[in-house]
Formats: structure tokens, sequence, C-alpha cells
């Protein structure tokens, strides 16, 4: 319950973004820097001034010319229009609040809010059924799905650990970073899945009260380390909290209760650390799948694969675009077309593997393997294997299947186990395994995996 003297985080957030609005000069220098524009279809003859003018109409009032609409709609969240800004304006920021304006202008309330539970549950579900496909309880436990794992410890560790809710999709990969953390001798308290989340959900169905309401909850929760800092895997709760909730909350008490830095950065940081730990050779040409909307992550990852004895790291020169690959899913074709260019080059290049960082990227892109010459990892996956370490990759094993009664009856033991209905089971597999997958695989992909869009991170 909110304080009585408290400001609504919705209001705190109105001031902050008009704040940054007084701020902006309306130059446009973010528009040309966006590599959303010419595949969005916006003409280059309207003026980016008049653009980045109408998303300020946008969010102040929901309303605002139709150039500007669709540019806040088709925002892969890249980041180039930060650093095109002089002025110390983050246009992505306010392009969300444009989103926010819009949706506010569209819908009342109640549907709003109906739209905002509706996606959280499918997601909820979609997230507890993956993961339980894949785990035993045990493991579930140390990636903080039970009770016992989200009390708060008797010792503080030196970090929290937060996992965002998809990366339990592909758990390999979070389970790695909680290896190389035991490794590198790093105290930390893991949290996430759908009983921590962000409110990304909440903010993009317009819900901005409710929003805030499941940021500043799941902010208490991870306000308790040592260190006053939370390692995010999840670059989408990253910016939803870097850009929104902190800001907001700082706005509110006047103060933040953590600051928060991405895994790849925080592990970039430690290189020095971690050198040691790279002992065996991985002996592989590979390339890196790239995403710059946080910033530093696309060096990190570079440097921290350049480290392991082995490898020859080859540069593709393919756009780099989006937060993550499912943020380039607001521009479906261009997507498409994104990643089969991707694996034409690696494919030329004769790369043994195609490397990628985030949860998402190695969703949509892992099942290529059965049609293509070279392998799609994980960048942890690497790391793991200079230093001993292997999660086996169930998620890939299993969509390469392509097949939902197959991998159901596969999974048939952690569904006894989970007590899980298997009717519900497979229809996540349909929707949320299979789904899962814009570009279509060469051959024997069913019509229910070939669908484009916007899935949740």
């Amino acid at each position: 319950m909110q304080p009585m003297n408290e400001v609504p985080f919705e209001t705190s957030l109105a001031e902050y973004a008009e704040d940054m609005l007084d701020a902006c000069t309306r130059c446009g220098k973010c528009v040309e820097a966006c590599p959303s524009v010419e595949p969005a279809g916006i003409s280059r003859t309207t003026k980016s001034e008049d653009i980045i003018g109408g998303i300020l109409e946008l969010v102040r009032t929901g309303n605002g010319p139709e150039a500007s609409r669709k540019w806040a709609q088709s925002c892969m969240r890249s980041g180039a229009c930060i650093k095109a800004c002089s002025y110390g304006v983050n246009p992505r920021f306010l392009l969300s609040m444009a989103r926010l304006g819009i949706a506010k202008s569209d819908n009342e309330l109640a549907e709003r809010r109906r739209r905002g539970v509706e996606k959280y549950r499918d997601g909820s579900r979609g997230v507890n059924m993956l993961s339980r496909l894949q785990l035993d309880a045990d493991v579930l436990e140390r990636l903080g799905q039970r009770s016992a794992s989200v009390a708060t410890p008797v010792e503080a560790p030196d970090f929290v650990f937060y996992t965002g809710c998809n990366v339990l999709k592909t758990p390999h990969i979070a389970l790695l970073a909680l290896d190389i953390m035991d490794a590198l001798g790093v105290s930390y308290q893991v949290m996430g899945g759908p009983s921590h989340c962000c409110g990304i959900l909440q903010l993009k169905s317009g819900d901005a009260e409710m929003a805030g309401r499941m940021g500043s909850s799941t902010m208490e929760k991870l306000s308790h380390s040592n260190s006053g800092q939370v390692i995010s895997w999840c670059p989408s709760c990253y910016v939803q909290y870097t850009e929104t909730i902190l800001p907001t909350v700082e706005r509110q008490h006047g103060s933040r209760p953590f600051e928060m830095s991405p895994f790849m950065r925080f592990l970039g940081d430690r290189l020095a650390q971690l050198k040691p730990h790279l002992q065996r050779r991985v002996e592989m040409r590979v390339a890196l799948h790239k995403h710059p909307g946080v910033a530093g992550i696309v060096e990190a990852a570079a440097q921290i694969l350049t480290a392991v004895p082995g490898i020859e790291l080859v540069d593709l020169n393919q756009p780099a675009v989006g937060l993550q690959s499912v943020d380039v899913g607001v521009l479906p074709k261009y997507k498409r077309e994104l990643q089969l260019m991707e694996l034409e080059a690696a494919r030329d290049a004769g790369v043994d593997a195609l490397v990628a960082v985030y949860h998402s990227d190695h969703r949509e892109l892992c099942a290529h393997e059965r049609d293509w010459p070279f392998r799609i990892v994980n960048i942890l996956e690497v790391v793991g294997e200079s230093m001993g370490l292997h999660r086996h990759d169930r998620y890939k094993e299993l969509k390469i299947m392509q097949d939902a009664d197959q991998i159901v009856a596969d999974c048939s033991d952690l569904i006894a186990k989970h007590s899980l209905d298997p009717g519900n089971a497979r229809d996540a597999v349909m929707k949320v395994l299979l789904g899962d997958q814009p570009l279509p695989l060469r051959r024997g992909a069913p019509p229910e995996a070939c669908a484009g869009g916007v899935a949740p991170s």
C-alpha cells in the first residue's frame, strides 16, 4: 500500500517524462540516427524535426502525426537515438512514453488493464511450462523458482542475480551464468521468474500504474545485497529498470535502492579474474550475433570470446540493430531478412558457430542449426567449455524435433513429476516453443512455427 504522502508512481513518471520533453530541442538527430525509420516505411521526405515534435505531442496527449505514431510503434530499442542526442535526452524513453500515450488515448483503463493481465498470464504460463519441461524441482529452486530460494538470506550476498522471466525457457544459459559466478567466488542470490516481474508487459499495455506497482514490488525484493548492486541477465528488464522504474523511484524518494549491471558487462569488467579459469582450448571459428541496445554489451562479449584460447572471432559485417532479437519483431519482414542474411553470411564465412548473447536470440535462431553447416550456441556455452563447465541445451534439442507430440512424449517423465497436464504442455510447446520461429526453417517446419511478430522477451 502506498504511503499517504507519497506521490503516485504514474504521477512521478509523468513529471519525469515532462522534464525530458522540456530538455528536447526537436533537432531531429535521433530520428536521423534510428535504424527503424527506413524499414518501417517512414518517408524520408517527412522532416525529422516534425517526427520528433510529433513524439512530444504523443507523450503529452496521445495524439500526433501518423509518421510519429509509426516511428514510436516501430522502435526496436537499438539505442542509436541515445548516442545521437547532444542534450542528455533519452529518446528511447520518450518513444516508450509515446506508446504509453497512444495506448491511453486509444483504450480505457479497464481494457488496458485487462490486456496487461492477459499478457502477464500468458507469459507466465509459457515460462513456467517450458522451464518445467526441462528441469526438475532442485534445479528450478536453484534458479529462484521455489519459495525457499526467494526468502531474504540470513547473510546478505555480494550481489542479487536477476534472471528476468524468459531466460527460464532456455535454462542452460542462466545455469551457466551461476556456474561461472561460482567459479569466480562471487556470492549471489537468484531472483526472477514471473513472481519478480519488471512490469514491462503492463507498461506496453498502457497500464503505467500497474507497471509501477509490479516493478516497485520486485525492486524491493532485489534491494538486499552488500554491494547495492543487481546483476541482470535480461536486457528488457535492464532497460525497464534503468530507464523507467529506478529514475521514477528516485524522483519519488530522492535515492535509488540499487544500481543494475548487465551480466556481460559484469563479466567483462572481471576479465582479468576470468582469464585464469579459461584453461581449455576451444578450437572454433565463430561469429557474434550482435544487438547494440545496451551500451557496452557487444564490446564486452567480443572481448570475452577473444579471451578464450583457440577462438577465432570473425566479423560477418551484418547490420546490428535492436535491444535483442525479440525487439526486432516490431518489423517482422525486416527481421526475417536480417536473420536470413546473417545465416547466409555465417555459412559463406565458414564459421563453426554463430554465437548469441541473449535468450531470445537463442530461442529464435537455435533450431536453424539443423539446416546450416555450423552450430548455434550461447556465448556462455563457449566460456563454459573453456572452464570445464557444461549445461545441456535441452531447449535446442526439443525445438529441433519440430514435432509437438514427440516433444511432449520425450518430456513425459518431467510432466509426471511436476503433475502437469499433457494437453497444456502440448499447447505451450506449439505456441511458445515451436511458435517462436520468425524465420521459418528450411524444411519440415509446421505452419504454426512460421509466424512472425513480437513475443515477450
